[in-house]
């Protein structure tokens, strides 16, 4: 009780109101990060707000790079001068390094994930979003199967029609799946490209192209559509953090088919890099309140909205982003809205 007293004294002394910070009451002094540990738990053991990690990071310039963390490192919360100070230490197995305005090369894929990444691995690597119908009418398209088989698999040999770039062997194949239209303005924002499979080119003819199937995540039928692999960075070290922006918006979809969604559930929210939306940006679910009659007056009311959960963007498209249900309360839903944590 007197340490945390004291840390709220240190705080105003510093001039940092305990909104700026909100340090979780009961906050370790130091804590080992473990295999398995993610940012955004190990940022929810100092913090009740666990978005406002990088302020804490802020508060110590010395640490670069405040996402790579790894298993064995040592944190401290300290006070230096009034203020907070987030100190780092390797593990044993890295050594104690002095921590200094220096690059310092650590192979990333050992650093712990701020999410965790086998909840999003595929809408990171093959889930998109078609930005225009056009693109789905104009793309390549599975024709036939080998023996005329009319669904095919891994290792099968298919053969689709279109037009194809001399110079791309790889392509994804998609179904097409929801349309996605914004509930209040009716704009039209994109098509949910269901991920089917992959296949690589093994020969061509004219506007007919042989493939062989490398990977099939169900059944590929005739119809399905072919699209260039994608060539984009893959970030898997997102920064928790609050939008720059208000943001007003809803849930549109649960891309994997779920009506009621959940802890570590992927959605659809109909805002993206447009909104002013990044990767990292952590935002508020609020379940939409119920329109019930009033007995006494037998007028119609309607409920206010309760926050219910919390989701992370990790990945964003312009007028579209996918979100990764981080904590919840009560059960979610589709129409569900979103807004500034």
């Amino acid at each position: 009780m007197r340490k945390s007293l004291l840390a709220l004294l240190l705080l105003a002394a510093s001039g940092l109101t305990q909104a700026a910070v909100e340090l979780k009451a009961g906050y370790p002094e130091r804590y080992t990060v473990v295999r398995g540990d993610t940012l955004w738990d190990i940022s929810g053991k100092f913090l009740t707000k666990p978005w406002k990690w990088p302020e804490i990071w802020h508060a110590n310039p010395q640490i670069e790079n405040p996402h790579l963390i790894f298993p064995g490192d040592v944190l401290s919360l300290v006070y230096v001068g009034g203020e907070p100070r987030l100190m780092l230490n390797r593990g044993a197995s890295r050594g104690t390094i002095k921590l200094s305005p220096q690059v310092r090369s650590t192979p990333m894929a050992e650093a712990i994930p701020a999410i965790p990444l086998e909840a999003i691995n595929a809408f990171l690597l093959q889930n998109r979003i078609v930005d225009e119908a056009s693109q789905f009418d104009s793309a390549p398209y599975i024709v036939a199967g080998n023996a005329e088989r009319v669904v095919s698999g891994a290792g099968d040999r298919v053969y689709a029609r279109g037009n194809f770039s001399q110079d791309q062997p790889a392509y994804g194949i998609f179904r097409q799946g929801r349309t996605y239209v914004d509930p209040d303005t009716k704009e039209f924002l994109g098509i949910n490209a269901n991920d089917i499979g992959s296949g690589e080119m093994v020969a061509d003819e004219g506007d007919i192209a042989t493939l062989e199937l490398s990977r099939s995540t169900e059944e590929v039928r005739l119809g399905d559509r072919l699209f260039p692999t994608e060539e984009r960075p893959i970030n898997s070290t997102f920064m928790p953090s609050a939008p720059d922006r208000d943001i007003s918006g809803v849930i549109l979809d649960v891309p994997r088919g779920v009506t009621q969604v959940g802890q570590f559930d992927v959605v659809t929210i109909n805002k993206g890099k447009r909104d002013g939306l990044v990767e990292g940006n952590v935002l508020a679910v609020y379940k939409t309140g119920e329109t019930v009659r009033d007995r006494i007056t037998d007028e119609f009311i309607k409920i206010p909205d309760e926050r219910a959960g919390l989701l992370m963007v990790f990945r964003t498209y312009d007028k579209l982003s996918y979100g990764l249900v981080l904590a919840a309360t009560r059960q979610l839903a589709v129409m569900d809205k979103v807004h500034n944590p």
